[in-house]
């Protein structure tokens, strides 16, 4: 059996270098949701040594974005808890105000870093691994790789990025840090990009574009 899992680079912690490899180790989770994900990554591995199962899980760095046909995409229920949902209802006018959680943090303009991944290139990633693992590719029964881009994004440079490709003024107010959030985190994707053969192909402004689209299609 065949099995790919997705994970989370929540699984890291906050790492204590970037970018960040598979080889990082678990650092004490920062959430409920990212011990969630160290519990799963740790049952699937004992999986694989007990059965014949072959698993490879995929470790999400920050998924945004929708579909370019604009009819499959994000929509949280209620008041957003990821960042993108937040920027668009935010520009829609359905909030108000977005609320950036930090300006304090050690990084160059002071709010916190992600790795933000397209939706579609994610997607893709899925569908190469689960090749690999019909095909007998993989070099062990469980393995791990980070989907990301490579690249981090502070949370006012993806604020000036939407509102540059959506032509929207964002009203938003720099407030406290919100409890489990870590500094920054962006990936090492050589692993995934030489055995997988994978990368992202999606940059920011255009994973931005297609979430602002696709929010539009909702009114």
């Amino acid at each position: 059996s065949n099995f790919i899992f997705s994970s989370s680079c929540t699984v890291y912690g906050q790492a204590d270098t970037m970018p960040i490899t598979e080889k990082a180790p678990f650092k004490a989770a920062e959430s409920p949701y990212g011990n969630t994900k160290q519990i799963g990554e740790e049952i699937i591995a004992d999986t694989t040594k007990a059965t014949r199962l072959k698993a490879i899980a995929l470790r999400y760095f920050n998924p945004i974005g929708a579909h370019k046909s604009a009819k499959i995409g994000e929509l949280p229920i209620g008041i957003p808890q990821n960042l993108i949902p937040f920027v668009t209802q935010t520009a829609a006018g359905i909030r108000k105000e977005l609320s950036v959680f930090g300006g304090d943090y050690p990084t160059p303009d002071g709010t916190a870093v992600r790795d933000y991944i397209h939706v579609v290139d994610l997607a893709k990633a899925h569908i190469v691994a689960l090749k690999r693992l019909i095909e007998n590719k993989n070099r062990s029964d469980f393995e791990v790789f980070n989907i990301g881009t490579g690249k981090g994004s502070s949370v006012l440079e993806v604020i000036r990025a939407f509102e540059k490709v959506s032509g929207q003024k964002l009203n938003y107010k720099i407030v406290g840090r919100r409890e489990g959030d870590i500094i920054e985190a962006y990936a090492d994707t050589s692993l995934a990009n030489n055995e997988l053969e994978w990368k992202a192909e999606y940059n920011l402004e255009e994973a931005l574009a297609s979430a602002w689209h696709w929010q539009q299609t909702l009114k």
